[in-house]
């Protein structure tokens, strides 16, 4: 959990900076390619070709496809009808899709795992709410479209290295999954890409370059290979501690209309979520054991 908290913090500030400093200015598919391609950069050094199998080395790369080429394609598309709070107040979805999808494919279903989930939804909904205005459904479906794509990718990931290779390094293969990243955002960017609206300022190209390398490399390496050490349920629950610290991000540094006492109601709840989650696990731990006895 240590590191899906760091990694949060990390990731509170890309919002607000491809928000304020990207979207409508620098084509959308642009500053994916050049995320992906630079977060590809840092972990090509690290790969090991034989460290893996080619049915593996494809699941990993099926997982980057999903969690960053086509999730980003969404997400960055998102910001052209949504500001940057209702951007993250979308997210609140992710926890349960992360939830959904994992039980389906153990084929089960877990209150517990859905309990903590739904509460953490509840936390961020009460932190903003606005009504209906134009663009608002268009934004809410891109954004949903991201989400379900952010969680597909990192509970497959999970399972892959937690049931068919846990004894790999994973900086070693994680090359991998940026490559299958790469293989969606470049054909993407071919054909939807602007080339009249690329960075045009030192700051623009700053930005992405810190996105691709920090955001994007460093961040979702240490993300997944965090996910891969905590239960379903928490990994669902710590999703939507990034919309808290993304909005104080947001309001603190670039002046952003926020409502401090909800935003304080909606974090308390997120980890009133956190806690009911430990509750539930120590239930399950314990009737396995009396199982087992």
């Amino acid at each position: 959990m240590p590191i899906l908290i760091a990694v949060t913090l990390l990731w509170a500030f890309s919002f607000s900076l491809i928000g304020v400093y990207l979207a409508g200015q620098v084509d959308a598919w642009f500053s994916v390619l050049m995320r992906v391609a630079l977060a590809t950069v840092v972990f090509l050094p690290f790969l090991k070709l034989r460290e893996i199998e080619a049915k593996i080395a494809l699941k990993l790369m099926i997982c980057g496809a999903l969690q960053l080429g086509i999730m980003y394609g969404f997400y960055y598309q998102s910001f052209l009808y949504l500001s940057v709070p209702e951007v993250l107040l979308f997210t609140v979805m992710t926890p349960l899709y992360v939830t959904l999808i994992n039980d389906m494919l153990d084929k089960r279903f877990n209150i517990g795992f859905a309990v903590s989930a739904l509460v953490a939804i509840l936390g961020a909904v009460a932190i903003r709410y606005q009504g209906i205005d134009e663009g608002f459904i268009k934004g809410l479906l891109i954004v949903q479209g991201a989400n379900i794509c952010f969680a597909a990718g990192q509970v497959g990931y999970k399972r892959v290295i937690a049931k068919e290779r846990p004894d790999l390094s994973q900086r070693t293969v994680f090359g991998w999954f940026f490559i299958g990243a790469l293989a969606v955002v470049i054909p993407c960017y071919l054909a939807l890409g602007n080339p009249d609206k690329l960075p045009t300022t030192t700051l623009q190209w700053g930005i992405l370059t810190y996105l691709g390398i920090v955001a994007s490399g460093l961040g979702y390496f240490a993300w997944n290979r965090g996910a891969t050490m905590v239960n379903v349920g928490t990994l669902a629950v710590a999703n939507n501690l990034l919309i808290p610290a993304g909005i104080i991000v947001n309001v603190v540094f670039w002046n952003r209309d926020a409502d401090i006492v909800r935003l304080a109601i909606g974090g308390s709840i997120i980890l009133l979520a956190l806690w009911l989650n430990d509750k539930f696990n120590q239930r399950l731990a314990a009737a396995k054991a009396a199982n087992a006895s």
